[in-house]
């Protein structure tokens, strides 16, 4: 069903939308090969041979090794850009509107016949962009952070009606409409817009002020009025001098609508001099463990880096960030990295990507039976990914473990690989996606997909979902070898343990695409019966014709298949 809304949006008219000129007498810090500093100055010519160079091997490198980061300082630019796998494509003002860049930048799909389902691992954030013809195409799924955008035209989440299972739009402004088109999902959070039209199976509006008409299930949109609590990701930006700093934005509850409407963004500015720039042809974990025992944040330049053993970020208000993708592989059978139960960590734009030997967890927040508080002061994630297979055999018994009471994570995907290289029942091994110990988590954006047990167990009282996506795995090889208990067929994708006396979750669809026969999930959600523990708005879907879910939540909602099509729908539970 499709639905349009005329709604005037009130742009703030800022003293300079464009920054002057930046003084050349601040040395650029030394970022490495793999990120490309571009300024207003340099030939768009020039500017644009570097920018089709990249996207030359980036195209079609969904399990490639490369890594890259585009920067544009403040200023005007002509040029068309194309976002490929590994790529996040960064605006260097304080302000979207101080990078504005009038050409073709896209994100297209990554399969033939326009299907972008497999379009992963890319980003554009924190620039504005006068789309050519009046349209951005941005055709993508998972892993695809859209941040602090301002688009001056319309945007379309698809390529020409094809296929594409995203995605994730936050803290940005559409000047048109937006078309969502055949998008199976979609979550924009603290996001305004002229108008909305689509709608497919699972759309979750937090914190935007004007969200299209119609209600759950038909059109099937969740709508939450207030953002109840986030710390927008903090960025890299330069001031007219040309010195380097992270914008670190504060915390704020019952939002709505974008952070950056003032001249100005709040928040601190920390100085590049306070954070250690890493590289992975350099850096491995005793070197950044040296760094962060010191004192100093770390910024991770684009690549792999090799881990043979955890990352330890130990203080206070540490801000760990990295710059196109900067993967983290451990090699040891480790974590590859742990924070301490302590106030303030932001963790941000990093793939956890599993080795060979297998680890049993890949980024583990606090420790386990915290008991601090941090409700004042959280530690959060945002765009952080996790990958188990694909690029090669990988295997982790819990990909991310949150311990910390408080914490907020702003988007997530964690996958374990239905396809690649190292990619079997028996090859990429990996019990959970999640699991959360701590009170009072909240998170936006939890996609979670194909892992072998429970994709999501919740141990912690008082937590809160805001959009979930999750297929559950494709490739059991038979019902004995999936099963969680007695009388239960599959776990769970999504799991309350049974000793949880509260929590809510909003907006939640969960994918059945069983490759052999007689292997059936008994339910896709597993709650316990407490009347404080709420779900709204939940979908099943059968991508495939083998197997089943039984019901979408305990013993509520019935079977769905595809043939002939059931796609049952629970409002609220209980």
């Amino acid at each position: 069903m499709t639905m349009t809304t005329k709604l005037p949006i009130s742009l703030v008219l800022f003293a300079s939308i464009v920054s002057p000129a930046i003084s050349a007498t601040a040395a650029t810090p030394d970022f490495g090969p793999n990120v490309l500093v571009f300024n207003a100055a340099m030939p768009p010519a020039t500017i644009q041979a570097q920018i089709d160079n990249i996207y030359a091997t980036q195209r079609h490198n969904e399990f490639g090794p490369e890594r890259n980061a585009l920067l544009f300082l403040p200023g005007e630019y002509n040029v068309d850009v194309p976002i490929g796998f590994y790529t996040q494509v960064l605006g260097l003002g304080a302000l979207p509107d101080s990078v504005h860049i009038t050409g073709n930048v896209h994100s297209d799909a990554a399969a033939r016949n326009n299907n972008a389902t497999t379009t992963f691992w890319r980003a554009a954030e924190n620039f504005s962009v006068a789309p050519t013809g009046g349209s951005m195409q941005w055709a993508v799924s998972q892993a695809v952070p859209f941040r602090r955008m301002h688009v001056q035209g319309d945007i379309v989440l698809h390529q020409n009606g094809g296929w594409a299972s995203g995605g994730w739009m936050s803290d940005t402004l559409i000047d048109g409409n937006v078309a969502a088109g055949p998008q199976q999902q979609w979550i924009s959070r603290n996001s305004e817009w002229r108008s909305w039209t689509g709608a497919n199976w699972n759309m979750v509006f937090v914190g935007v002020p004007d969200p299209p008409e119609g209600e759950w299930p038909n059109p099937p949109y969740t709508k939450i009025a207030k953002t109840p609590i986030i710390r927008e990701k903090p960025f890299l930006q330069i001031d007219s001098s040309g010195n380097y700093s992270v914008r670190v934005l504060p915390l704020s509850t019952n939002s709505s609508g974008v952070s950056w409407r003032a001249a100005s963004a709040p928040g601190k500015t920390i100085p590049i001099r306070e954070f250690y720039i890493a590289h992975p042809n350099r850096d491995n974990a005793s070197t950044l463990n040296a760094q962060l025992a010191k004192g100093k944040n770390l910024l991770l330049t684009p690549g792999i880096y090799d881990l043979t053993e955890a990352i330890r970020v130990t203080h206070s208000n540490s801000v760990v960030m990295g710059l196109g993708f900067a993967t983290l592989h451990p090699v040891n059978g480790t974590a590859a990295m742990t924070t301490s139960d302590t106030d303030g960590i932001i963790i941000a734009g990093l793939l956890f990507d599993a080795g060979s030997a297998s680890s049993p967890v890949l980024l583990q927040i606090g420790q386990d039976k915290s008991k601090v508080s941090h409700a004042k002061n959280p530690i959060s994630l945002h765009d952080v990914f996790f990958r188990v297979g694909g690029a090669g055999v990988g295997r982790a018994v819990i990909n991310l473990e949150v311990n910390s009471h408080d914490t907020i994570v702003d988007h997530t995907w964690i996958w374990r690989a239905d396809h690649g290289a190292g990619v079997s029942w028996d090859g990429n091994i990996s019990a959970n996606g999640l699991v959360v110990n701590g009170d009072n988590v909240t998170i936006y954006g939890l996609f979670v997909e194909h892992h072998q047990q429970f994709q999501v167990l919740w141990n912690g009282n008082a937590g809160r979902t805001y959009f979930y996506q999750s297929e559950i795995p494709y490739d059991p090889p038979d019902q004995p070898s999936y099963t969680s208990a007695p009388g239960t067929n599959g776990w769970a994708s999504y799991k309350v343990a049974d000793a949880v006396t509260s929590h809510e979750a909003w907006g939640l669809g969960i994918y059945s695409v069983f490759r052999k026969p007689d292997v059936v999930l008994t339910r896709a959600i597993e709650v316990p019966a407490n009347p404080n523990v709420r779900f709204h708005d939940m979908i099943t879907v059968a991508l495939g014709r083998l197997g089943e879910i039984s019901n979408v939540i305990n013993s509520t909602g019935g079977y769905t298949a595809i043939s002939p099509r059931v796609t049952p729908k629970v409002t609220n539970f209980p």
